[in-house]
């Protein structure tokens, strides 16, 4: 067989022929993607004693993990929040160990509230405060609605919208339909809850929009952001950035993974952690074809923008709540700034559009999309003051990752995240999109990673009949870490 290796020094561990395969009998796999999920499972390979090398498409790790340094303090442009600030999270180990400091958003483990309604100041498009006790109790009709949208998807069989259900139950029951303000108000609640899916309410799935598990906690946000967890993670690790997967063969003996610049990679098995979004423009070619039941399952999750437009001030002119919100008749009218001041005692505040608005501000302009935001700013604050720099995030455009995270699409069965995450030969599979308990968030990419990790071990172990180190178990990190509990640093002011 010709030696593929190229000649550029990449390693033999990962790149060399069946004959060097059977003298070291040295188990060997190729993670595709950094982010959570790929690191994740390459740490845990290599300390299996895997020879791993990971391919990146980009000239970082991370993924949609990305924590900015421009303004000279952290910002995380992707994934921000903890969801469970509690023991049982996959991450707390690392975050304790690290010691990272969370800023807690909520005690609240409900998809709805993120964040207390007390820290919220919403403003009408006059630029009137809207009186909290109006928005805790529209909150509370906004709970009501969904309890009964949860009727509704009980007396059928067949699926539909959240926003259809909302619209059945409005008509069903005209008590709950709220007039005015208050309307405006309820459409900011599910304007809120259209950006924890990334996407419009048209598109949410009625029957599985709540069927993930949620960790006890509540919310918290990272304080100095995830880059910390993930450069832990990715040390000693045999990493080529820039490496942009364009196909990948797998056969009895081994897979190739050939790259952009058309160098190839060999070895055992492959774990494959890009976003659904790149799965499902197709720009990997496999061969043999995957199963029509993963092309089935790649088609029929749904995958949602959400953006951040990050505004940096000179000083602080708003109120002292984690959330300033604008209300309007539709949700694609509201808004909403997350005050990073609140958390981490520096003046930004980040607008965070989803779904078909962020869609929208992707084709402008970094420039055009700041000022933008900072217009939806000036209707709520007389006082506001230009930004002195700003960062916009494109997660739906950028070719790397085209979209932000996974959703449950109308009508599609809620185990096809489990069905995205099963093997196929020796191809392992792992992300966001892969768990079906932690759909959409860091912890639920990082244990797939981990789980990916050991389903390859033990194939590749199985193939070179090494029965004695079969059944061991290889922890995520080394044992002496893994043996200290440290408390999570937990703040809330």
């Amino acid at each position: 067989m010709e030696n593929r290796c190229d000649v550029n020094g990449v390693n033999k561990a990962s790149c060399y022929l069946n004959s060097e395969r059977k003298q070291s009998r040295s188990p060997s796999a190729i993670v595709i993607g950094g982010g959570f999920a790929g690191i994740a499972a390459a740490h845990a390979l290599k300390n299996a004693s895997f020879q791993v090398v990971l391919l990146e498409s980009r000239d970082r790790i991370g993924g949609r993990v990305y924590t900015d340094h421009s303004f000279g303090f952290p910002v995380d442009m992707g994934a921000a929040w903890l969801h469970g600030v509690c023991k049982e999270n996959p991450l707390a180990t690392w975050i304790g160990r690290l010691g990272l400091p969370i800023y807690q958003t909520s005690g609240d483990n409900s998809v709805l509230f993120d964040h207390d309604l007390e820290s919220y100041a919403l403003f009408d498009a006059d630029g009137r405060q809207v009186p909290q006790e109006l928005v805790q109790k529209v909150g509370e009709v906004f709970e009501s609605i969904l309890k009964e949208a949860n009727k509704v998807r009980h007396e059928t069989t067949e699926d539909m919208s959240v926003a259809q259900a909302i619209a059945l139950v409005l008509e069903r029951d005209p008590d709950l339909r709220q007039e005015g303000l208050a309307n405006n108000v309820l459409q900011w609640y599910l304007c809120r809850m259209e950006g924890w899916f990334a996407t419009d309410a048209d598109n949410i799935s009625l029957k599985n929009w709540d069927q993930e598990v949620l960790l006890p906690g509540g919310h918290g946000l990272m304080v100095r952001g995830y880059r910390p967890i993930i450069n832990t993670l990715a040390k000693g690790l045999d990493i080529r950035l820039s490496h942009r997967v364009t196909k990948i063969v797998r056969g009895k003996k081994g897979v190739e993974v050939t790259v952009n610049n058309d160098k190839s990679f060999f070895a055992d098995a492959a774990i494959i952690t890009v976003p659904l979004g790149v799965l499902k423009a197709k720009s990997i070619k496999f061969e043999p074809r995957l199963p029509e039941w993963k092309e089935a399952a790649i088609d029929g999750i749904g995958v949602g923008v959400e953006n951040k437009i990050v505004l940096h001030f000179d000083k602080v002119f708003w109120p002292n709540v984690e959330f300033l919100g604008v209300v309007s008749s539709t949700s694609y009218g509201c808004s909403y700034f997350l005050n990073l001041h609140k958390a981490t005692g520096h003046p930004v505040l980040v607008y965070m559009p989803a779904g078909r608005l962020a869609q929208d501000i992707e084709k402008m302009s970094d420039e055009s999309a700041a000022k933008f935001a900072f217009s939806q700013l000036k209707v709520i604050l007389p006082d506001v003051t230009e930004p002195i720099q700003y960062l916009v995030s494109r997660w739906g455009r950028d070719e790397n990752s085209l979209g932000s995270y996974s959703y449950d699409a109308v009508g599609k069965p809620r185990d096809l995240f489990e069905r995205l995450r099963i093997p196929v030969d020796n191809l392992f599979f792992a992300g966001e999109a892969t768990s079906i308990k932690y759909t959409g968030t860091v912890h639920g990419a990082f244990s797939t990673g981990l789980m990916a990790a050991e389903e390859c071990r033990m194939r590749v172990l199985e193939k070179y009949g090494d029965l004695e180190n079969l059944e061991m178990f290889h922890p995520s990190m080394d044992e002496e870490a893994a043996s200290i509990s440290v408390p999570l640093l937990i703040s809330r002011m």
